[in-house]
């Protein structure tokens, strides 16, 4: 899903270039749920925004699904993100004036999909994340575990192929950020893959594959020696269970 290979991104001021990814090179599988993990700074959401067509890099290429998108235009790259990436924000960046299902709404509505299509897609998703019985209600008017649903079934609505989550769980207390990831389980058993950067060391061993970066670099992959798993993310999940 996800084959970065020798990643180079440069933020430059008149007077500092900073490094925010250097020879930053990593493959992820379709239907993984990989973590990163790293320290403030460490160029984790760098990463995430490049992997999700969010920014660009100076060197280097990436393939998404197979398809080079290491030089395309702004409005190829939105394309791709409206068809292929679903993004879960740890500030849940929902619109407060919309109820939850126009917030579902909105990554379809660029779709130019009929309403009836949208409409079905949107009670699916927020059938998956609980929330059918809040479809009229506001963000103001949902706890904060509830407005990450949301957050989560916007992600989902598309049925993209990869889920970009970026703390998806920092504003929650822990009951509520381990909800949030069982609904991530839940999506990634379906056969999504995912990808969270987070902070939380007990989260990112709930992931079948833990990332960690350092200074712009990979510096080491909890990958079991391999890209490629033994097992399916749900068949892992049971073993260790075992």
């Amino acid at each position: 899903m996800i084959d970065m290979q020798s990643i180079h991104r440069i933020y430059r001021t008149e007077h500092v270039e900073t490094h925010a990814l250097s020879e930053f090179s990593l493959k992820i599988e379709p239907g993984e749920f990989v973590s990163v993990m790293g320290p403030s700074g460490s160029g984790k959401t760098t990463f995430l925004n490049i992997a999700g067509l969010l920014d660009t890099f100076d060197h280097g290429t990436y393939l998404l699904d197979g398809e080079d998108v290491s030089r395309l235009s702004d409005r190829e790259m939105s394309r791709i993100r409206n068809g292929k990436i679903g993004f879960i924000f740890q500030g849940f960046n929902l619109i407060p004036d919309l109820d939850v299902f126009d917030n579902v709404d909105v990554p379809l509505r660029y779709r130019g999909m009929a309403s009836k299509q949208r409409k079905e897609a949107i009670e699916r998703a927020l059938d998956v994340v609980g929330l059918t019985s809040r479809i009229r209600h506001h963000p103001s008017q949902l706890s904060g575990g509830q407005q990450q649903r949301v957050a989560v079934a916007r992600a989902l609505v598309g049925t993209p192929g990869l889920i970009l989550a970026d703390e998806p769980t920092g504003n929650l207390d822990s009951a509520m950020a381990n909800e949030i990831m069982d609904m991530l389980e839940k999506i990634n058993d379906l056969g999504t893959t995912v990808v969270i950067v987070t902070h939380d060391a007990e989260l990112a061993n709930r992931t079948q594959r833990q990332i960690y970066v350092l200074d712009g670099k990979l510096i080491d992959i909890d990958s079991h020696e391999q890209h490629t798993p033994l097992y399916t993310p749900a068949e892992s999940r049971e073993a260790a269970n075992a």
